[in-house]
This record gives C-alpha cells, sequence and structure tokens, in this order.
C-alpha cells in the first residue's frame, strides 16, 4: 500500500513538472480557461459560498504563480483522487494564475526559484526560517498570498498531513503549534496579505501582448556570452508561436522553435526545441510590458541553462557589452549589444573609440582604448546617440582577487541503471581589482568581470581526503569548470560500499601578468532528489 502511494505520488509530481516545462502541446489546448472549469472540478469539495463572483471555500482566498496552482492541482490529484485530464489541467491552471495570480513586484523577490537556480543562497527572514524555510525554501512561501484564516488553515494542514513537524528538529524544542498559530500566521497575513492595492492595480492595468519582435541579449556558465532575437507571433488566447534565434560568442547556434504562453499578463512560459534537444523557458515581462528577464534551461537539466534579457527590437536601447572589461594602456575589440542603436558611441572615465568596426541597428563592433591610470580599477558608462549604459565597460590595472561562483555548490550523482540524471554544478571566476584602501576583501573592492579560469578539485577537509572524495565523487572540466558527479548507487570499490556523494573543494587558478592568483568554493555531491516539483 505505502509504494503505491508512493508510486502515485512521484508520477503526479512528475507530471506536474511537466505540464508547466514540457513540449509545445502543452501550451496549446481546446479547452478554454474559465470559472466554469473551477465549478466543474473542484465545487464538488470545495463549498460554494457565493455565484456571482464565484467564491469556493480555500481556493477563493489564496492567490499564486501558476507553477504554484499547478502543484496545488497535482496535490488534489494525488491526496484526494480529483480526475482531470491534462488539457483541462492546463487551462484551470491558466484560469487561476490569470484571475488568482501574484504582480510583478510580488514575485520579484522569488524569481530564482522559478527559474530553477539551483544554488542560490536563500537570505532568509528569521520569521520564517525556522517556522517554515527549515523543510522548504521561503521563496515557497513568500510566492503565495492569503487572509489570514487561510493562512492558519495552511498550519493545521501541515500538522494534519505531517504530524512529526512539532517533534521533528526545530519543532520539539518550542511550542511549535502556538508560536505558528500567534506569531507567524499574523506575520504572513501581513507580509503576504491576499488583498493589496498592488493586486487591485494590476487586475486593472490593461495588459500589453508581448507579440512581435524582441532583441536578447544573455550569459551562459561554461559558454559566456549570448545574443539573439525572439518573434512571436499571437495565436489568440495567451498563446504565441515563437521563433528563436542565437549565437554564443565562441559562435554556436541556439536557435530553434516553440511556444509560449503568458500567464497573469507577464509571466512567460515557453517551450523551445533546438534540434534534438528542449528547452524550457521561464521570463518575466516588466509591467510595460517591453522588457523581459529571466532564464531557459533544458527540460530534464534544470542545471544546464542561459541567462536571458531583452527588450522589444523597435525600442531603442543598449543591452550589453562583450567583453565587458578592458586592461587599462590597451586596446581591444568591443561588441556593443542593443536595439534601434544610432548615432555617435563614447565612453565616460577616459575610455576612447579607436575606430569603428560594423555597424548594424542590433550590434556596433568598436576598437575601443582604456587610458592609463592611477585608480585599480574603475567602471565607464558607454553612450550611443541618446542610449546608454552604465557600468559598461570596466577599466583595470590588474586583478588583486578571484573568487569561484557559487561559492557554494550542489552537485547530485545520477544515472548508473538508475531513473534520476545527474546533476552537474557550473563555476565561475570573479576577478576583482583592490579598491581606495589597497586591500582585497573590504567594501570597496571593485568588480571586474568574470574571467577564464583553470579548474580542479581537491579534499575540502581531512575527512574528505580520507574518504578519496576526490577519486569517486567525480570530475571537473579544467576549461569550462563544470564538475560532473559520479554515477548513482552503492559503490563496491568505496569504503562500506557507499555511493558516490563527497565534500570537494573547487579551486579556480587564474594568470594575470606575472601574479597567479586562486580562488576556492566549496561543492557538496549528494545523492538524487527523488521529487523534483516546479517550487522546491
Amino acid at each position: 500500500m505505502l509504494v503505491n502511494r508512493l508510486k502515485k505520488s512521484l508520477t503526479a509530481t512528475a507530471c506536474s513538472v511537466a505540464l508547466l516545462t514540457c513540449g509545445a502541446s502543452v501550451y496549446s489546448t481546446e479547452v478554454v480557461a474559465s470559472e466554469s472549469l473551477l465549478q466543474q472540478h473542484c465545487s464538488g469539495c470545495h463549498i460554494e459560498q457565493s455565484q456571482d463572483p464565484l467564491t469556493l471555500s480555500r481556493i477563493s482566498y489564496q492567490r499564486k504563480t501558476p507553477e504554484g496552482w499547478l502543484m496545488t492541482i497535482a496535490r488534489m490529484q494525488t491526496t484526494h483522487g480529483l480526475k482531470i485530464d491534462g488539457e483541462t489541467r492546463a487551462s484551470l491552471v491558466e484560469y487561476l494564475a490569470n484571475t488568482q495570480g501574484l504582480t510583478p513586484s510580488e514575485s520579484a523577490p522569488y524569481r530564482y526559484i522559478l527559474e530553477r537556480r539551483l544554488n542560490h543562497i536563500e537570505n532568509k527572514q528569521p520569521e520564517l526560517e525556522q517556522m517554515c524555510a527549515r523543510c522548504h525554501s521561503e521563496a515557497r512561501v513568500g510566492l503565495q498570498r492569503r487572509d489570514k484564516k487561510d493562512w492558519e488553515h495552511l498550519v493545521n494542514f501541515h500538522l494534519g498531513q505531517w504530524p512529526s513537524t512539532e517533534y521533528s528538529a526545530m519543532g520539539r524544542d518550542r511550542k511549535w503549534f502556538e508560536i505558528a498559530i500567534n506569531e507567524t500566521v499574523p506575520f504572513l497575513a501581513n507580509k503576504y496579505a491576499l488583498n493589496t492595492q498592488d493586486w487591485v492595480k494590476w487586475q486593472d492595468k490593461s495588459k500589453v501582448s508581448p507579440g512581435g519582435n524582441w532583441r536578447i541579449t544573455g550569459h551562459m556558465p561554461s559558454k559566456g556570452a549570448f545574443q539573439g532575437t525572439v518573434a512571436l507571433k499571437d495565436k489568440g488566447n495567451n498563446q504565441y508561436a515563437m521563433t528563436f534565434t542565437g549565437t554564443f560568442d565562441d559562435g554556436e547556434s541556439l536557435s530553434g522553435t516553440g511556444s509560449v504562453l503568458v500567464y497573469s499578463g507577464y509571466e512567460w512560459r515557453g517551450s523551445l526545441t533546438v534540434g534534438d534537444k528542449q528547452y524550457r523557458q521561464v521570463f518575466a515581462l516588466n509591467e510595460a510590458g517591453d522588457s523581459l528577464s529571466g532564464r531557459m534551461f533544458l527540460n530534464g537539466h534544470e542545471d544546464i541553462g542561459v541567462d536571458i534579457s531583452g527588450h522589444r527590437s523597435d525600442k531603442a536601447s543598449i543591452l550589453s557589452l562583450s567583453p565587458t572589461y578592458i586592461k587599462a594602456g590597451e586596446t581591444l575589440q568591443v561588441s556593443i549589444r542593443g536595439s534601434q542603436l544610432s548615432g555617435d558611441v563614447t565612453f565616460s572615465n577616459g575610455l576612447t573609440v579607436v575606430s569603428e568596426v560594423s555597424r548594424t541597428a542590433d550590434e556596433i563592433i568598436v576598437q575601443v582604448k582604456a587610458p592609463k591610470m592611477d585608480a585599480s580599477a574603475m567602471s565607464s558608462t558607454v553612450n550611443v546617440g541618446k542610449q546608454s549604459l552604465d557600468n559598461a565597460l570596466v577599466a583595470y590595472q590588474q586583478v588583486d582577487q578571484i573568487k569561484v561562483s557559487p561559492a557554494y555548490a550542489v552537485a547530485r550523482v545520477g544515472e548508473g541503471g538508475g531513473s534520476q540524471p545527474k546533476v552537474t554544478a557550473s563555476f565561475e571566476a570573479k576577478a576583482f581589482a583592490a579598491g581606495q584602501d589597497g586591500e582585497v576583501g573590504t567594501d570597496d573592492d571593485v568588480y571586474i568581470g568574470l574571467f577564464p579560469a583553470s579548474w580542479s578539485v581537491k579534499p575540502f577537509d581531512a575527512q574528505s581526503e580520507a574518504d578519496e572524495d576526490v577519486k569517486f565523487a567525480g570530475v571537473i572540466n579544467p576549461e569550462t569548470g563544470v564538475f560532473t558527479p559520479g554515477d548513482a548507487g552503492p559503490n563496491p570499490d568505496r569504503k562500506y560500499g557507499t555511493n558516490n556523494a563527497g565534500r570537494l573543494a573547487v579551486v579556480a587558478k587564474l594568470q594575470d601578468g606575472k601574479n597567479i592568483l586562486e580562488g576556492q568554493g566549496e561543492l557538496i555531491v549528494t545523492v538524487q532528489r527523488w521529487n523534483n516539483p516546479p517550487i522546491k
């Protein structure tokens, strides 16, 4: 019985992930997203409190992201036996996200969890760190809005579903339920309230269709800078056909076609086919509907992705430069990327344009010379006609320190005959110059940029060395900084026949002139994760 229930739960969890992150068919449905769907599939259990507007117990007192509503419906399937097909469920998610979603400003602090940034370290609020975020991310709480009574219901639900909450760590050493009801609930009801002026204004605001052409730039760890275009053709009902065209600076193409569905007036969810690979897009439009930002990642490999930002192609703007740093006294070819670029190119702080190599409306390539300077480093604003981008290019004398980013990361073993893929970890080397105090590691340090480095791993501590973690936990690509963990499952060659987990130090080495610098980060290689909901 327990095994069957676990299988059922895992299957539904996989389906819930698939609904918002799988193939193009997910984003096109003939089932109309409407109030009647809510009444038909939910009112059997949720009490109808009024008809105009339709108000159902529990459901009508919450607001969530598309992923949040998806997880709720998936739980109704696994826990309460809700019978619903994929198309209808997709339409129900769309209706709820559109009518009871979040505003751009409400979701902004927690975009990292939606964009599947696996190694983001949360700066947790003290009121939630031990009461809520000991089991899941704070973002999972922060991406919900409820009235006070429904926050109370959520506390009671947790105790009913997971009775051990009061007896596990950070629960048994305090009066957990009393604190939850009398302290945490009021905090949540105030911080994440259901009815706000922000929500009322967003509901009343006319939403701008994202249809048309977009100019995008981005960055991918291990690959570097990226630029391209996106064209969306309106198919009706917030659905769009997508043509995506782009290249990395190393010349590799990233182009394909797909579809996009926009929830809540700004939540862009896309499915993109590039050759034999499937990418998922989680972008957010700004309130004006003329810029976007977010991340796209491989389906089934959330660890591999590209950071993306962009503007509408008819908007004059500078998006990015590549490269983003130049050594004092040297001349360097720089690509200025944006849309509707016109006018003279100038830089601040003494950087000069030696010559213009080429020009289009989307990209201007120039030769830039950095002056000799007294400061260890300084940032420069680039101007193209009336458009400008602050801190676009950093001139520096020398690199004084490098830091491994992320400083702390988790990779997961996989494959080896098992069902879960390996979860890699990608590292980059951030270079800094000492500030006016001449010392590194202080507040006035100047960030220069991401530098190519040589990569290696070593035991993190004596225990890691004794366990031979370097031998078993996996390998790091010395050029790209991508760590690939070992196979899943017990390893008979290890002490106690344990798996290929480990704790490693990730070392970046960089030579800048005669100086050789090193930075170090921490990597935990652990076991598979079996439940992978969209919001962890």
